[in-house]
């Protein structure tokens, strides 16, 4: 296998974290939840072997794509094949109890349920370190098998989560998943399995469910086969003293896991800062002091950067304090004519435009390089969640996923533009639709639209 030196990439991978940078992967941006549960639902009706999931939240009133039912069907199905379904499921502790509405979190309801479907499924239930969460969102297909895959992204089981690109209204989420195949989805199995045999519940009565769920897994011992050009790295935020068992992947290096991981901030500066021409991020949340740094050096050096937030166009962030408030170091880079902060709106039922939630957590760098993940960029993602993201450097893909986000978010075909003409173009239609839309003009050129440019 080889380890790529970071020395050999424009925008450099970390040297440290669990897993190593690996060449020969395939790479498939699946932007939006219908596209991405069809495929993934696809891959668990075609498993020969194994379905292995990890799960922040899941709405009972989830359902997946093309008439598959609640994700627990699709699951049931799988089991009913003999297929070795494995889920670790979040359980919130006191501090974050306000979550348990929307989690699959053990009470005595949801064991009910389980009895009820007789499931078939084996289930840990896993605690983050207080306040804080298990937020990892991961599908692994055939773990083991030559052709296994693997699903990371930000996309939780919730109804707003199912719409297709370019179809979102009223209430809908806009989110990512990557599909992967090659070297790297061994990083992604051994992380399940580091999870699954350390689970905090799993000793607990009340703490595992299913015939064999107590019974640990081994951990990955070789790599698969090399299947496309992209140099990846999978990353993680991990709470130091959650974990203890730090032994190497296949042909990585141990790891002191008990002092916990926090990669996915290292590459995040590591990327910002290495930046040359453009920066194009889509996240629920900026506002760790080293990363909006890390944006005011990447502007200074005239890098072409967006942002794309959760915005509302009737001017929310204008006046609510405490959205502001939490925004004031992204507002005042409005002084730079290269920046945009940016929301996007579809069209709701009454014909005005209503926000549309962005729930994804990706970073675009150079048409180069990007990683999408569950990793959001404030303190609890960066510094305390249990989080996973897929880094990756490959310019074809990164191209291409490039022009499917900004053909959705801006009606225009950019493919034929490079990196910093697209998000030009980006911030010339968005604000033309921020004009619109205050003349009261709702007919928009796709859903982008420009969220605050001054202090």
């Amino acid at each position: 296998m080889d380890i790529v030196p970071v020395a050999s990439i424009a925008i450099p991978f970390i040297q440290s974290g669990s897993y190593p940078t690996r060449c020969g992967n395939l790479v498939r941006p699946l932007i939006d939840g219908e596209p991405a549960f069809r495929r993934i639902c696809e891959l668990i009706e075609a498993a020969r072997r194994s379905v292995w999931v990890t799960v922040t939240f899941m709405w009972q009133a989830c359902e997946m794509p093309d008439g598959r039912g609640t994700p627990f069907d699709v699951l049931d199905r799988a089991a009913a094949r003999g297929i070795d379904v494995r889920i670790i499921f979040w359980r919130p502790d006191e501090e974050t109890a306000w979550l348990r509405h929307n989690a699959f979190w053990g009470s005595a309801t949801h064991i009910e349920l389980l009895n009820r479907r007789r499931s078939g499924v084996k289930i840990r239930w896993d605690r983050a370190n207080p306040g804080f969460c298990q937020h990892q969102k991961s599908w692994l297909i055939d773990a083991g098998a030559a052709d296994e895959r693997a699903f990371v992204g930000g996309i939780n089981l919730n109804p707003h989560s199912m719409v297709a690109p370019g179809h979102r209204g009223e209430g809908h989420n806009h989110d990512v998943y990557l599909e992967l195949a090659g070297p790297s989805v061994v990083d992604v199995h051994h992380n399940f399995v580091q999870r699954w045999n350390e689970a905090s519940e799993r000793l607990a009565e009340d703490g595992r469910w299913g015939m064999g769920c107590e019974l640990n897994l081994q951990l990955p011992n070789h790599v698969p086969a090399e299947c496309g050009p992209a140099v990846v790295q999978i990353q993680r935020t991990m709470h130091s003293g959650r974990y203890a068992d730090g032994r190497a992947t296949p042909e990585g290096a141990p790891y002191d896991i008990a002092s916990g991981e926090r990669s996915n901030f290292e590459q995040y500066c590591a990327a910002i800062l290495a930046a040359r021409r453009s920066i194009y991020i889509e996240n629920q949340q900026i506002d760790v002091p080293e990363i909006v740094d890390c944006l005011h050096r990447a502007l200074m050096r005239g890098v072409d950067v967006v942002l794309l937030v959760p915005s509302d166009p009737d001017g929310a962030l204008r006046i609510q304090p405490e959205r502001r408030a939490s925004l004031k170091p992204l507002v005042e880079f409005g002084i730079f004519d290269n920046f945009m902060l940016a929301g996007i709106a579809g069209m709701g039922v009454d014909g005005r435009r209503k926000s549309v939630y962005v729930h994804s957590k990706l970073m675009l760098v150079d048409d180069e390089w990007a990683t999408v993940g569950s990793c959001n960029l404030h303190r609890f993602s960066l510094f305390g969640n249990g989080e996973m993201n897929v880094a990756f450097s490959d310019s074809s893909t990164v191209h291409a996923f490039r022009c499917e986000l900004l053909q959705e978010h801006l009606d225009q075909d950019t493919f034929g533009m490079d990196d910093r003409s697209a998000l030009r173009l980006f911030r010339k239609i968005a604000r033309q639709n921020r004009r619109k839309f205050e003349a009261g003009d709702h007919a928009w050129q796709g859903l982008a639209f420009e969220s605050v440019t001054r202090a």
